[in-house]
């Protein structure tokens, strides 16, 4: 099980050494749902050499001026995306409408139907369903932990460490399975006379 190179920062109770230099510390990055932690000093988290602070939106920009693009023409292709998404949202909300008002008419000759066939007219059948505006989701919250990316070295140094603690979990899960050594003498194959 892999895990992508993205930790959080976040503060324990209680300290523990640090990864690098074994100082009690209360810093800890880990990874979204906590498969990797590392405990590291806040000196540690401004060295490169160790990790390095992921921006938010602005890093964005900054990865777009890395291949020569000018802020003009970031801010153009944003502004397209956007108007790409408005017009995604336009035709699903169309397409719900439309939806609805069908669902709306069949509902409408379904009634008329039961109309003419019970002469009663029943209270279900004088309701009539309204149209019901979509329920609006809370967006889900976004960490607000400040996000770091380990070293390369680091990082390859962690994957190798989670690693090896499934290969001995798998050897302990496949140990009792294996044949035993057989226990006793051996007879000789070719007795002297």
């Amino acid at each position: 099980m892999s895990f992508t190179n993205l930790y959080y920062k976040r503060t324990t109770g209680t300290p523990k050494a640090c990864y690098v230099c074994y100082k009690p510390t209360t810093t800890v990055l880990a990874t979204i749902n906590t498969t990797d932690f590392i405990y590291a000093c806040p000196g540690h988290l401004t060295d490169p050499g160790f990790a390095s602070p992921v921006g938010e939106t602005g890093d964005n920009v900054g990865g777009g001026r890395k291949l020569g693009l000018s802020a003009e023409e970031i801010a153009k292709v944003k502004e397209e995306w956007e108007e790409q998404q408005k017009e995604k949202k336009q035709r699903a909300e169309e397409k719900k409408r439309a939806e609805a008002e069908k669902k709306m008419d069949d509902e409408k000759k379904e009634q008329e139907g039961k109309k003419d066939n019970n002469k009663n007219v029943s209270k279900s059948s004088k309701t009539g369903s309204g149209s019901s505006s979509p329920a609006t989701t809370p967006t889900p919250a976004t960490p607000k932990h400040e996000r770091y990316t380990l070293h390369r070295d680091f990082f390859a140094m962690r994957l190798a460490e989670h690693r090896k603690r499934r290969q001995a979990a798998q050897t302990k899960e496949l140990a009792p399975r294996l044949p035993v050594v057989p226990s006793g003498s051996i007879p000789d194959p070719w007795p002297v006379p």
